[in-house]
């Protein structure tokens, strides 16, 4: 890793381009299991076949839980989804319900299963899910190398075998190294013996003041 990670980018580390820096929102004690009966209804959504009748039925109770939920919507930055790493995904339903093993200055872990949601086609992930487990992983990749909020510039994945559904996997990565503000990283997807799924490098840009 660049000798840049070191102080003089640390010094820097609270400027966040034209992002606010916004203070994690702390989930209660039941959102874990309120985000995990959702990830259920999602698994469901996409894996039954149900009777019209059953379909009536769940549009019912559906709304009548948007009903429920719709008055307590925050702004950006002022819920728990996403700001939790002791919960799959951080408590958010976008990322796929993985829970982080390391983060530190030489990179970051995590272990999870991809879900019927997120199956493609012969039981095997969708090969668009697998892009965003890596660019959710190279941001926090880059704010525990010490970095301030970066943009994706690009991602180049290697499918090298079929990542399958409902089996424990392993994902990691780190900074190989700063060019400026351009931050290369790379990360592999394994099963937990070694075996290689994907891997990918990516060109992460540190935000200029201002920019969105």
């Amino acid at each position: 890793m660049s000798e840049q990670t070191d102080r003089s980018v640390d010094a820097e580390h609270e400027h966040h381009g034209g992002f606010p820096v916004y203070t994690p929102v702390k989930a209660g004690p039941n959102y874990g299991r309120f985000v995990e009966a959702l990830r259920r209804l999602q698994d469901l959504a996409v894996s039954t076949d149900p009777p019209e009748d059953v379909v009536d039925q769940a549009i019912v109770q559906a709304e009548a839980l948007g009903d429920l939920l719709e008055p307590h919507q925050v702004r950006e930055g002022k819920s728990p989804a996403g700001f939790n790493p002791d919960l799959p995904g951080r408590g958010s339903l976008l990322q796929p319900p993985w829970l982080i093993e390391k983060f530190d200055a030489d990179g970051v872990r995590e272990r999870g299963t991809f879900r019927l949601f997120h199956r493609g086609g012969n039981n095997a992930v969708h090969g668009g899910t697998i892009p965003l487990l890596f660019d959710d992983l190279f941001g926090m990749i880059v704010h525990a190398s010490g970095h301030p909020i970066a943009r994706t510039g690009y991602l180049h994945i290697n499918y090298r075998k079929i990542t399958p559904i409902g089996t424990e996997l392993v994902v990691e990565g780190r900074v190989d190294r700063v060019e400026g503000r351009k931050i290369f990283c790379s990360a592999e997807l394994r099963t937990p013996d070694g075996t290689l799924l994907c891997d990918c490098e990516a060109l992460m840009i540190q935000l200029l003041p201002g920019q969105p």
